[in-house]
């Protein structure tokens, strides 16, 4: 990481929610879920917000690093339908050796739709994808598969 990634870094990163992020798209697998109403759905609400903090940092990342969801905390007050901006700001608010705390607002034309905190934890890719492998290979063993 960057110095430059520091406590008080803002973000707002601007999505039009399509008929793709309706909640009954969440889960289509599921009966009940697809015969909810057709509105932004709180799964991809929080991965909105996480888009933002996913954006806010890029440029701070040395190469070879990324970052990783690791806790989030959010509610979500109101609906939004199909059609309508969501705009999400994000402030990093702590950051403590490789995790980063996030307070982030999510708001749709007419309203603040949710808010919260979610925190991230900045990985080395080739570190990471190591450890996914050994998982992958112990799983495989274990099971057969």
């Amino acid at each position: 990481m960057k110095d430059s990634l520091a406590v008080g870094l803002t973000h707002s990163h601007t999505f039009t929610v399509s008929d793709s992020k309706a909640v009954p798209e969440i889960f289509p697998e599921s009966e009940i879920i697809r015969s909810m109403p057709r509105v932004f759905a709180t799964g991809f609400m929080v991965g909105l917000m996480e888009w933002a903090c996913v954006d806010a940092i890029a440029t701070h990342l040395e190469a070879g690093e990324g970052s990783l969801g690791i806790h989030v905390d959010v509610s979500h007050s109101a609906a939004t339908p199909i059609g309508m901006a969501v705009t999400v700001d994000a402030e990093l608010v702590a950051r403590e050796g490789q995790k980063l705390t996030f307070e982030v607002v999510a708001r749709d034309e007419l309203e603040e739709i949710g808010r919260g905190r979610h925190q991230r934890y900045v990985v080395h890719w080739d570190r990471f994808d190591e450890r996914l492998a050994r998982k992958v290979a112990s799983w495989r063993d274990a099971t057969g598969r």
